[in-house]
This record gives structure tokens, sequence and C-alpha cells, in this order.
């Protein structure tokens, strides 16, 4: 078993990974100012963004939830690996060599790790059999549905053969034992021992949004096959069907550029959609579209407000009637618009490709629904609208969905709608909607009965809890320019502003920190300097000041700014000093010429460094 990684190599790593690249796998992001980027929390669900990234410091914050640290910190927060896996994986990532402290041979990764290397390597094993002659079901299958080799390549797309442990076998032979193969989900267990749990399918991989394969679907393909038609990867640590979407490691990037993504019902339908132009296209593996998914669109949709767009097909059948209906229900947790697109005669966007060509596909996604519209055409469905009776019934089923309408300049244009389609008086559906909306006002404000009451968690110190006074405010800004940019402003300059009076204790703290790691501001660990002097309960408040956005402005004014500010604080400082020079000089007596004189050098000499400070 290897030792420890050496700090020299950790350091190298650090300083040669942008983490920005890394975050961006997970999270949308967008400037937030010169050097700042910032998107939706992976830690906590929010509405808009609070998430700070600084790429220059390697740092990242959220001002919501408190989570901040290096790209080491962030990888192990959102993959579970341990601190040595996040540092190999940047390692490779770069194509660095690490050196381990204490020798050994390659080192031993964590079950994390294991477990997918068995899938990347079962990927591998499933692609190479697909060209063999017992895979000739499943390229036939692929090729019925407009699928080439290309295409079979671009998705991964594997066989997996008709036996019992061939998998198995491969794996063993490629130094995995029977536990891992069994905890990935590769294999099962009976009375004959262990075997494959995919044989003489169709098998997709399943990659997490980093492009890392955490598990596989198969199709059945066989008369004997006595499964179901969809067999996927069980949960494993890796794996788990509710945070995964099938396509999004090749829609991410498209997704966050145009605001859009398109939820599909399955691995074809992704493939046709990507084929046909609409890459952004994404599927649930083997389970519905739950709270879990919207969480994971909505940090690579960046979606903080309702530019964006979020486009469901469904078919017309009663099963997608009600996968309709789910996803309405959570409807409301996305910023962005939400839509739905049915292709003509209940076509699914495979089928749809195969009948009609790449264009139908486009176009049914172009002429999508408002996610509303639907909703109350298929309540309105449910009722006899020739009769009184019904009319009335549908009234009061259709009025809640117009009232729970978040965009309120949206729900005149659906009740003016539902007055249409009920062929009732608009006044009458008006009155029904505003009671729905006031009785679903009273049922979110009345407090639920036998709760325990809710404990906040004591947070860090926040720069947002810093008090807003012009003082506080200069300190603060002049400490994060400090920070953030130290070779801008050079070594002498930030030596003489950390000799500086602070009024705000936690501040100043922060400024001793500096002082204490300014000879080190070449170096790429010189902020790791500066939080190790700081008290440990003011770490997070320091990687705050790291990471929070200086005010916008271009490249060429950022060194004028972050100079400028520190020369304020500076300046402040000398002004202090000459207005307490200013109050000695009235209380000496102007016999004691000595006193007197003294005092006097003292203020030209501080109004030169005033006058030199200004004319650097």
């Amino acid at each position: 078993m290897a030792g420890r990684i050496r700090q020299s190599d950790i350091d190298e790593v650090k300083s040669r990974t942008n983490i920005a690249d890394i975050v961006g796998d997970y999270v949308s992001l967008k400037s937030a100012g010169v050097g700042s980027m910032k998107g939706l929390c992976p830690f906590h669900d929010e509405r808009s963004p609070s998430f700070h990234v600084r790429p220059q410091v390697g740092f990242y914050h959220c001002f919501g939830c408190g989570e901040s640290g290096d790209v080491i910190s962030f990888l192990r927060a959102m993959d579970h690996v341990s601190f040595t896996e996040a540092v190999e994986r940047l390692a490779a990532r770069i194509g660095f060599q690490l050196h381990y402290e204490d020798g050994g041979d390659t080192p031993d990764h964590g079950n994390r790790a294991r477990l997918l290397a068995a899938n990347a390597a079962a990927a591998d094993f499933f692609i190479e059999q697909l060209r063999t002659p017992g895979a000739e079901p499943g390229r036939r299958f692929l090729g019925e549905r407009g699928f080439d080799a290309a295409a079979a390549t671009t998705f991964g797309v594997g066989f997996a053969p008709k036996s019992w442990d061939e998998l198995t076998r491969h794996l063993r032979g490629r130094g995995f034992r029977d536990d891992e193969l069994a905890a990935s989900g590769l294999v099962s267990s009976g009375d004959r021992g262990v075997y494959d749990r995919f044989r003489g399918r169709l098998v997709w991989p399943i990659r997490d949004v980093t492009g890392q394969t955490v598990g596989f679907g198969a199709r059945k393909l066989l008369d004997d096959d006595q499964g179901p038609k969809y067999l996927n990867t069980p949960e494993t640590p890796v794996y788990h069907k509710a945070q995964v979407l099938y396509g999004l490691d090749l829609a991410k990037r498209d997704i966050s550029r145009s605001h859009q993504v398109v939820v599909v019902e399955g691995y074809t339908d992704v493939m046709a959609c990507h084929l046909a132009g609409v890459t952004t296209a994404v599927a649930t593996c083997g389970t519905s579209f739950g709270v879990d998914h919207i969480k994971v669109l909505r940090r690579v949709l960046g979606d903080d407000n309702a530019g964006g767009e979020v486009v469901f097909t469904f078919d017309p059948d009663a099963a997608g009637q009600k996968a309709a209906m789910r996803a309405f229900s959570e409807e409301q947790r996305f910023a962005a618009q939400t839509y739905v697109a049915v292709a003509p005669e209940g076509l699914d966007p495979c089928d749809l490709r195969i009948e009609r060509g790449d264009g139908a596909v486009r176009s049914l996604i172009e002429t999508k629904r408002p996610m509303f519209e639907f909703v109350i055409r298929q309540r309105l469905s449910e009722f006899d609208l020739d009769s009184v009776e019904g009319r009335v019934s549908a009234l009061r089923a259709a009025a809640p969905i117009v009232a729970d309408i978040r965009d309120a300049s949206l729900r005149p244009g659906y009740t003016r709608e539902l007055s249409r389609l009920l062929g009732t008086e608009l006044g009458e559906v008006q009155r029904a909607v505003s009671a729905a909306s006031k009785r679903s006002t009273r049922s979110t404000e009345a407090p639920l009965r036998d709760t325990p009451p809710v404990e906040v968690p004591v947070r860090p110190y926040s720069i947002t809890e810093l008090p807003g006074d012009p003082s506080t405010r200069l300190e603060r800004d002049a400490l994060m320019a400090m920070l953030q940019h130290p070779r801008l402003i050079g070594g002498d300059l930030i030596s003489r502003a950390t000799q500086t009076g602070f009024s705000n204790p936690s501040l100043a703290m922060v400024r001793d920190g500096i002082a204490s790691a300014v000879a080190t501001i070449d170096r790429p660990d010189w902020l790791d300097g500066v939080v190790a002097e700081v008290p440990e309960t003011l770490r997070p408040f320091v990687q705050q000041l790291v990471v929070a956005p200086i005010p916008e402005r271009s490249e060429r004014e950022l060194s004028a700014y972050v100079t400028g500010i520190t020369r304020s604080l500076i300046d402040r400082d000398l002004l202090r000093r000459k207005t307490e020079l200013l109050g000695r000089l009235q209380r000496t007596d102007p016999g004691d010429r000595e006193t007197y004189t003294a005092v006097q050098l003292g203020l030209v000499q501080l109004e030169a460094e005033r006058r030199a400070l200004r004319e650097e």
C-alpha cells in the first residue's frame, strides 16, 4: 500500500487545476465580475445563486449555506471520495505523476474508485462484445431504430453476451474481486455461485455529470429472456437512480448554454433527440422524474430566473398522462418555464425520427405547449362538460391549477382560457380561482400541529453580517483585494496596509493573518498560510473574503481598483494619525518649543506620506 502523497505534489496539482473546470462539471457557472463566477449551490436547494467560485485563488463559498473550500474538498463533498482519491483524480486529469512519501506500488484506491473502475472496465467489455457475431440481435435492434455504428460509439452502447459469467471472468482477470463486482451491481449470486447480471442484452452505460460510468441499463432482446424489458443496475454506493439522468454528461454544455433541457422517457429517445439536433435531451433511469432530478438539472441549467425552459415529452396514453401529472406536481420547484411536447399519433422521439425524420423531432420540441395548458386540458378531460354538474366539477378541479401559477402575470390569461374551455362566464371562473388561491394561502400559512421546533444551525461569522458603516466596508473590501490579488498590489503595499488600525475585530484578525503570511504571496499555497494563521472559528470567514465578488470591472481597471482600495486603507490610517497629532498640537503649550516642533514635524511627515501615496 502506498504512503501519503507528497505535499509538494498536492500543491502542484492544486495550482495546475482550474477549480472552475471541476465545479463546472456539476454547476452551471456565470460571470460575477472579474475573476469571479457564481451558480446555484450544489450543497443546498436555492432559487437564486449564492455559490461563488474564485478560480484565481482556487476557492469556493456559498453565502447561503456556508459551504466553502478548495477543489479537493469540493470533489470530496460531491463524489464522497477520500482526500487521496480526490488528489489522484485531479492528477490523472492533468497527467501529473504523483509521488508517495513511503514509496510503495500503485496506490490502493478506496471502495468508490474501485467500483467506478469496475464499471469502466465493464463498459469497455460491452462495447467490444457489440462487434462479435453473438451480438447480431443487438446490432439489428439498433439498425431498425436508425442507429449506426457511429451512434453506438457516441453513446457507448454495448452488448452483454448470453453467457453465465463471461463478464465476471473477464473482470476477475483485470484484478477485480467478486465482492467488488457484487457491490458494483455487475454480478449476482445464486446457488451456482456468482453470475453476470446482464446476459444477452443491449447495454447502455449510465454516466454521472462528470462522465464517469456509474451503472448500466440493459434492454431485453431474446425471446427466451424471462426478465423485464429493461433491467438496470441496482442501487450501489456509486449509482443512485433518483439522482442520475441518462445523457446528462453529453447534454450538460448545451443545456447550460441554451438554458433549455428536454426530458424524454428512454435511452433510445435520448439518442434520437441528440442525433436529430436536440442536444439537450436527458432521461431518467428506471424511475419517475423526481425532486433529486430537479436539483441536478437546476444546477446545470443555471435555473435562477424564468428565462430557462424545461420541456417534458410524454406518451399520450394513460401512463404518459400519469407521468405528466407527477411532473406537474413538482413544476414549481423550477424557476424556468415548463412545457410539454406530445408527438402526433403517440409516437415517442425515437419512433418519430424513424417515421418522419430528424426535422419532425426538432419540430416536436419547437411546438411545445406550456405545462399549465396541458395539465388544465388533461384535468378537464376527466369530466362531462356537456352537463352543468360536469362543468361545475371541472371548474372546482381546474381552478386550483390556475391559482397555483407562480407567475402572477400569467394567471389572468389562464383564467380566461379556462373560462373559454368550460363555456362558463369569466366572473364565475375568476371567483373560483380567487377562492382556490385563498385556500392555498391558508394551508401554507397554517401551523403544523405536533411539529417539533426547527433547530437553526449555528453558522460561522459571515461577511453578510458585517456592519454596513463606511469604515467596516473599506476594511472588508481592502482585505478582499489583498487576499484575491496580492501580486497586483505587491508585498510592500500589503505590508503597509496590514500595519494600519482596524475598527472591526474579526477583520483585524484576518489582517494579522495576512501580515504573518505576506512574505509568501508568490507561493501557490500562500492563502493556506493565511487561513492557518487565524483562529479556527474564523477560517470559513477568510474563505468568504477570498471568494466574495469584487465590484465588476474590466481586467485593465482591476489593478487600479485593488491597489487603490489598499491605498485608501493606508490613507485612512494616515489621516487618523494626522487628526491625533493635530489634537495633540492644540493641547501642547506653545512655550514647550521642543514638543511643539516635534509634533509639527510629525504632521509634515504624515502629509508627505499621504502625498506620496496618492502619487504612486
